[in-house]
């Protein structure tokens, strides 16, 4: 029988981590749930404290989206391995959503995503995730992946500090192994408005650009640390 295994990478989380971790339990059948496992990347905050209170498991893993999200599976024990920012809420019944999918042979996928905010440009970038179309995904959605494809598509890049989640996605549009779930899940407009909308907008694209011409791991977390970290 199909479980989930939910597995969150963090990092000084302690302001969101704890509205998630009870988002998931409120909103999902507790016996889809195989475990939620938190990866924590060093925080300094209170994070690990806070999950550890929640009655999730949490595991301490070298700082790196990619390197902690592959802790993470490998310590798994679902059948089905969902990837989760922490500032993303997904919607009543994800994992009965995940599960029809996942039994109509679409082994991959993730929601259509929404930020939490007016602003015209963010509620387009959010509509247009509703297409599957390989240039409007992005960690945001978050991810399903069977373990078994997971680990047959040897996981994320940890060569990638940045777009780790594209590379992977990327991977799976490949061999035609993609379906966008048609609910909304709900992410946090947080990092745009601290930054700039269209400043951060701009860099993101430009991140987009360099990867399509052949920019390295290296080079792509070197124009992020410069301008967006």
């Amino acid at each position: 029988m199909n479980s989930i295994s939910i597995i969150i990478p963090v990092y000084n989380e302690a302001k969101t981590i704890s509205r998630l971790i009870c988002h998931l339990k409120s909103q999902a059948t507790t016996t889809n749930i195989k475990e939620i496992i938190v990866v924590d990347g060093g925080s300094t905050d209170n994070t690990k404290h806070i999950s550890l209170h929640e009655g999730v498991t949490v595991l301490s893993s070298e700082k790196g989206r990619a390197k902690q999200m592959n802790f993470g599976a490998k310590q798994s024990k679902g059948s089905i391995l969902y990837f989760l920012h922490a500032d993303s809420f997904p919607p009543n019944g994800f994992d009965r959503l995940i599960f029809t999918e996942v039994e109509k042979g679409n082994f991959a996928g993730c929601f259509k995503m929404k930020f939490d905010s007016k602003h015209l440009w963010l509620k387009l970038a959010g509509w247009l995730t509703q297409f599957n179309w390989k240039a409007s995904r992005g960690g945001d959605q978050s991810l399903f992946v069977t373990k078994d494809l997971f680990i047959e598509l040897n996981g994320f890049n940890e060569q990638f500090t940045i777009y780790e989640d594209i590379d992977f996605i990327n991977k799976l549009y490949r061999i035609k192994q993609f379906v966008v779930i048609q609910q909304w899940i709900i992410t946090s407009s947080r990092r745009y408005q601290t930054k700039g909308i269209w400043k951060l907008q701009y860099h993101f694209w430009m991140i987009y650009i360099k990867k399509w011409f052949g920019a390295s791991a290296e080079q792509l977390y070197s124009y992020y640390a410069k301008y967006i970290q």
